[in-house]
């Protein structure tokens, strides 16, 4: 359901791009379509289904440890769980764009840290998409579309090029800190166009996964075919 005031969420009945978790291991859902659409607040760059995901640890925290920077500053995207970690391809396809030419921004937990980047925004759209996406790779599920886009990976990390064929599991990238990004996570979207500029996002669905709603000891349920709910914690199943 959505909040009070927001865009209702995506039907949990409908159609769309069905495609695998781009992990493994458990991670946190944020800004999912489950709860609004547009799932970012804006449908630019073909974003308006998208899901981002964060590493978590067993006991569901996405770093290990906190400092005064956790309040008051920038922390370094190393101490993050996801940082590093494998992505994996969620779909078969062939890739149409591959760039990793961006470098990964310190992380910002702190409401401090986060007003100044949040200023920039602006600046970063008119950068244009290298400064959004960052490290990122678009995979073709026919010429024609649909495409899913995975953003965001660490620098020098990206193991595909434009024309190789991939398949569901196989490792692409790892996660990073790159482009428009507060925390390492992965982004993923399902388009009707490679070109980010202009694509329109399409809806996503997920097979069978675990999903927790209440913390690691509140036991998991089974679910197929739908996007994961917000704040969730998500395993492929």
């Amino acid at each position: 359901m959505a909040r009070s005031g927001e865009p209702a969420g995506q039907d949990p009945r409908a159609q769309g791009v069905t495609i695998a978790l781009p992990f493994t291991g458990p991670w946190r859902v944020r800004n999912s379509p489950a709860r609004r659409v547009p799932s970012h607040g804006t449908s630019l760059l073909g974003s308006s289904h998208a899901i981002d995901f964060v590493a978590v640890d067993g006991r569901h925290r996405t770093a290990g440890s906190r400092s005064w920077r956790t309040f008051l500053a920038t922390e370094p995207p190393e101490l993050f769980h996801a940082f590093g970690l494998p992505v994996l391809a969620p779909v078969d396809g062939r890739i149409v764009a591959a760039h990793d030419a961006e470098p990964d921004h310190e992380a910002r937990r702190s409401q401090l840290a986060l007003v100044p980047y949040m200023l920039g925004q602006g600046a970063r759209l008119r950068e244009g998409v290298r400064a959004i996406a960052g490290n990122h790779v678009i995979i073709a599920l026919s010429p024609s579309g649909p495409f899913v886009a995975l953003v965001h990976f660490k620098a020098g990390s990206v193991r595909v090029a434009v024309g190789d064929t991939v398949v569901v599991g196989q490792h692409i990238a790892d996660c990073g800190n790159s482009g428009n990004s507060t925390q390492p996570h992965v982004h993923v979207q399902a388009m009707d166009s490679a070109d980010l500029s202009v694509a329109r996002g399409l809806p996503m669905r997920f097979p069978a996964y675990r999903e927790w709603s209440r913390g690691p000891g509140g036991g998991f349920r089974v679910v197929k075919g739908t996007a994961p709910r917000e704040e969730s914690v998500v395993e492929p199943f």
